[in-house]
């Protein structure tokens, strides 16, 4: 048969050893090429890039021709690579051996071309960057180069156009988490320690990952929390409720905080980005917390509780009230006056309480004024006049009572007015906080992502 008989003819004595070319000035040019079938996966802790490419390469074999007419017009063969001198072409970057198929044939035309076709799975380092995650794109080289031989030697070259190889997806597996952007390519000469010049050829695979499935198991959640803890701020500062409430929301953070730890990538270079943001959001937790701690300590009721300073009534109840565009502001700047006018009015009354029941201060004084009246009635009212006392006494420190535990309420509503006008103050600067914080990040996000 033409086939065997045209195989026994090549490589009967063929020598695989030495680089097939009859004047050793003549350099072999190889030609690769390279499509990118899938990514396989991204190990950012150990800083691995596996990807499946289609990788081809071809290159002139002196030896390796025939006269198609002598071999019943065979124009192309298949012959075993291992009885053939193959190019020592391996990648710079190769950390492991993939589970690439063995392919144990290339073609060879008359013309001496042979064509070397085969899958390979490449298992290579790369610097990956997770600063942007989950918005992330990656860089990552493949530098293919021969080992041994120098470019007098062997020299490489594209099989196709740069432009061609740039947007080729035709056969790339595009359902996983990483999607191809384009693959460049760069030829470039080297030396290592002023030695002989090696040629390479640099393809750079630029991939991007799909950051949809992160924003709706990380992003999202981390968002819901954080507007549930915008919205405690409507509770009222006087009940304890909104402190139960922001603690219970710290604790549901903190728990979705370890669930999701095993999801975010870890490397020893540095955190990414989205690791920075759930940092963030707890310290915001937190502060908010702690206003919500001081807001109720400040309008808590005590009876040992002092009046409001002026500073804090000027500040806080004129100032601020107008600077927050509180409605019923003119109470807050009423109360002032209304414990002005209590304070009056307790004395009034502490005048009043004096007087005995004859319109005098002093029983004997009326005694001195009604001279006109018998001393036998005097004498006979001296004993009702001692009970009326002690009932007089028992009175007044009723009233006293009832003073004191009115001016109690009174400061406490001072304190809670102060404590009103300082929740809203301080919620709307944690609203401006967040609201900056959430513009800026996103902002990041959409410029790396559109870049």
């Amino acid at each position: 048969p033409s086939l065997r008989h045209l195989s026994h003819y090549l490589l009967a004595h063929y020598q695989k050893g030495t680089r097939p070319v009859r004047d050793w000035r003549t350099t072999t040019n190889v030609a690769i090429d390279l499509m990118v079938y899938a990514i396989l996966s991204v190990d950012e802790k150990n800083q691995v890039l596996t990807t499946y490419i289609w990788y081809r390469q071809h290159w002139t074999d002196e030896f390796l021709r025939w006269d198609p007419a002598r071999f019943d017009n065979l124009t192309q063969i298949s012959l075993p690579m291992e009885s053939i001198w193959v190019p020592d072409i391996l990648i710079n970057e190769f950390v492991d051996v993939g589970k690439s198929p063995h392919v144990p044939y290339v073609y060879v035309s008359h013309h001496g071309e042979v064509q070397n076709l085969k899958p390979i799975q490449v298992m290579t380092a790369c610097s990956l960057d997770i600063y942007n995650f989950p918005f992330d794109v990656q860089n990552c080289s493949l530098t293919f180069t021969s080992w041994l031989h120098h470019i007098r030697d062997i020299n490489l070259s594209l099989w196709r156009q740069p432009e061609l190889v740039k947007f080729d997806r035709s056969v790339f597996m595009n359902q996983g988490e990483w999607e191809l952007l384009y693959v460049l390519s760069h030829f470039q000469e080297f030396s290592v320690k002023s030695s002989d010049n090696y040629a390479e050829m640099k393809f750079y695979v630029v991939i991007r990952r799909r950051p949809l499935f992160y924003t709706v198991s990380l992003l999202l959640p981390s968002i819901f929390l954080m507007v549930m803890d915008i919205v405690g701020f409507y509770l009222p500062p006087n009940s304890g409720e909104r402190v139960s409430f922001k603690i219970t929301l710290l604790l549901g953070y903190s728990v979705f905080l370890i669930i999701v730890s095993d999801t975010l990538p870890a490397t020893a270079v540095g955190t990414p980005l989205i690791g920075i943001y759930f940092v963030v959001c707890m310290a915001l937790l937190v502060i908010s917390l702690t206003e919500t701690i001081l807001i109720v300590r400040l309008v808590h009721k005590q009876d040992l509780q002092p009046h409001v300073p002026e500073w804090v009534k000027h500040l806080l109840l004129e100032r601020a009230t107008v600077l927050l565009c509180i409605r019923d502001r003119k109470k807050f700047s009423q109360s002032r006056t209304q414990s002005s006018d209590i304070s009056r009015q307790a004395e009034n009354n502490d005048s009043t309480a004096k007087l005995t029941p004859y319109g005098c201060e002093d029983p004997r004084e009326c005694g001195v004024v009604g001279g006109t009246r018998p001393a036998l009635a005097f004498a006979s009212r001296a004993e009702g006049s001692a009970v009326l006392q002690e009932v007089l006494r028992e009175t007044t420190a009723i009233r006293q009572f009832l003073e004191k535990r009115e001016e109690f309420r009174d400061v406490a509503h001072e304190w809670l007015q102060v404590g009103y006008v300082l929740d809203v103050l301080l919620f709307r600067a944690y609203l401006v906080a967040v609201l900056a914080y959430s513009v800026t990040l996103g902002t990041l996000w959409s410029v790396w992502r559109d870049a």
